[in-house]
């Protein structure tokens, strides 16, 4: 019998492990919503099979997040918030109450109808975060719809055999209910690293590859793959050979993991004795906990839009000091620079002067939005300010391009602490802002502007794109993002230059900061501080102790005289390598 060819498939990686097994291809059914006319007697009727619904669905949700706590941890469950919201969102509930009246449809029709539109707006707006909320939404509005059509749920968590779960998608509560003896892996032809059913893959240990388009189709179920979820890579009837391969792979990451955990707790300083500050970025609340036990020294990025998004009224100041307390209490001592509001105008359409702008990252986004909305600046300033009375709190203002910018947003700053004051409220009197490195201008002026900060935050992701007027996220210039362009290192070496001139400190925020390959030119460039996402830590940690400053500074200048980019970045790969292959190997 001929030996079945062996063919890869490659994703994104978004969950680390080695699995093999049996393929389960898991089709989403999507409900068949029947349309029925009602007379205006049947309305009331409707409006309790709707709250019936909802009250059943909420009450669904709050299990699916005590099993999760029970498993995980409260932090991970906290997923669920997202979702509890969705069921009590007065926005989506009213307009499928008035369309029921108006149209004199039934509740399930009327509300599934309310609930596509909801999501095509989302789905439409350039930000991956609301993007992927869609996700949580459509999991919320087929589990209404289940109980409006009185059906039972999904059979995915039942299958009582080893497998690999292949998907068009899953959602956070699939993900949350999959029976973790059997299931050895996922892979799923949408999502990104910050999904919630990637986050919840990492946390309960599962290997996942999201990003696979059509895999759905290319399987069938029976099949037998092996999953790498460090590379993405998806390898249908695997060889032999193959298999030991990976065997080799997997003993040699389990013994690189142990080591790594070993050093959670020593600093990140170089072989030569230079310290380097290794703090955290996180998104949502959630993730808070995971940092102190990545082995990071605090929160060098809390981007802090969830606080505005999906919300009908911007946050009230109590609101926000609340959750940046939590930050500062559960970091002590270490510190957390909060950034405020980075967000463009046509994500809070509540405002008085929100307009859809045809390209919201050249429009009133982020410290633009917020000087033009005193009042939504200045309630984020008093949260964080009283905030800083409970731990150690900096702050920085996004996307600045010129100097008035800062000017403007520390007179506001000083405003803010005057009235604490006048109010007896305690506050950190010094508290330190600095602005963030992500625009080509911003780094131009980088000498003055350090003269009106604290410290400077490098976000690359912007820097880059903004540089190489690039979109990553457009599949035909996405070749064209090069961090080691040399105009990007230019930039970044100015930037450093005038914050060590002046006397301040300058780190590195931007995914520039988690890849341990660039991790010695941008050491070599000087950098205090590098705050990465909460799994790449403990790699970065072990590529900084193995590394020489002295080494890494001849590094930098080398580079600062070359001409290509992947040259660059082949010397740096080399340069890492050399010093921390192991980190490489797995």
């Amino acid at each position: 019998m001929a030996e079945v060819e062996e063919k890869i498939f490659e994703g994104l990686g978004v969950s680390p492990g080695i699995a093999e097994g049996e393929v389960v291809v898991h089709w989403q059914d999507e409900e068949e919503v029947p349309l029925r006319d009602i007379a205006e007697e049947e309305i009331p009727g409707e409006i309790a099979r709707f709250e019936a619904a909802l009250i059943a669905t909420r009450q669904e949700l709050l299990e699916i997040q005590q099993r999760i706590v029970a498993a995980i941890g409260a932090g991970d469950a906290s997923i669920f918030d997202a979702h509890l919201l969705v069921v009590e969102d007065r926005t989506l509930i009213d307009e499928a109450l008035r369309g029921l009246e108006r149209d004199k449809h039934n509740i399930e029709f009327v509300f599934h109808q309310v609930a596509e539109k909801y999501c095509r707006t989302l789905a439409a707006i350039d930000d991956p975060y609301l993007q992927e909320r869609v996700v949580d939404i459509e999991d919320v509005t087929r589990r209404v719809l289940r109980h409006l059509l009185g059906k039972g749920h999904g059979d995915l968590h039942k299958l009582d055999r080893p497998h690999i779960i292949i998907a068009a998608n899953l959602t956070p509560s699939d993900t949350a209910l999959i029976n973790r003896d059997l299931v050895r892996g996922f892979v799923t032809e949408q999502g990104s690293r910050t999904s919630h059913s990637a986050i919840m893959a990492r946390s309960l240990g599962i290997p996942a590859i999201v990003a696979l388009p059509g895999i759905c189709s290319k399987l069938t179920t029976g099949d037998q793959v092996l999953l790498d979820g460090y590379s993405g890579k998806l390898i249908l009837e695997p060889k032999e050979q193959t298999r030991f391969e990976y065997g080799q792979i997997e003993k040699h990451k389990v013994e690189v993991e142990n080591q790594l955990e070993a050093i959670r707790e020593t600093p990140s300083t170089t072989r030569d004795g230079r310290h380097l500050v290794l703090s955290a970025n996180i998104e949502l609340p959630s993730e808070i906990d995971a940092v102190a036990s990545s082995g990071a020294e605090g929160i060098g990025l809390f981007r802090t839009e969830f606080l505005f998004l999906n919300k009908q009224t911007s946050p009230g100041e109590d609101e926000q000091y609340e959750a940046y307390k939590t930050a500062a209490e559960k970091c002590a001592p270490h510190g957390v620079i909060i950034r405020t509001l980075d967000i463009g105008g046509d994500k809070l359409m509540h405002l008085p002067h929100a307009v859809v702008e045809p390209n919201p990252f050249l429009g009133r986004r982020a410290i633009r939005l917020c000087l033009d909305e005193p009042a939504l600046f200045k309630t984020q300033l008093r949260a964080i300010l009283r905030a800083s009375a409970h731990g150690n709190i900096r702050l920085m203002y996004p996307m600045v391009t010129q100097i008035d910018e800062v000017k403007w947003a520390n007179a506001f700053l000083e405003e803010c602490k005057k009235e604490l004051s006048a109010e007896g409220k305690a506050f950190k009197h010094d508290i330190e802002a600095g602005c963030m490195i992500e625009v080509p201008s911003a780094a131009l002026i980088a000498d003055q502007l350090a003269k009106e900060v604290k410290f400077f935050s490098v976000g690359t992701n912007d820097l880059v794109q903004y540089t190489m007027a690039v979109d990553r996220g457009n599949d035909r210039v996405a070749h064209l993002y090069q961090p080691t362009h040399p105009s990007v290192l230019r930039l970044i070496a100015m930037a450093c230059q005038a914050a060590h001139k002046h006397g301040i400190w300058i780190g590195v925020c931007g995914e520039m900061a988690s890849e341990i390959h660039l991790t010695p030119l941008l050491l070599g460039f000087g950098m205090d501080e590098l705050s990465v996402v909460t799994a790449a830590v403990p790699r970065v940690k072990k590529a900084v102790q193995s590394l020489d400053f002295k080494e890494c500074s001849e590094l930098a200048c080398h580079a600062a005289g070359m001409t290509d980019p992947g040259e660059i970045d082949k010397m740096c790969r080399e340069h890492a390598k050399k010093n921390y292959r192991d980190l490489f190997d797995c």
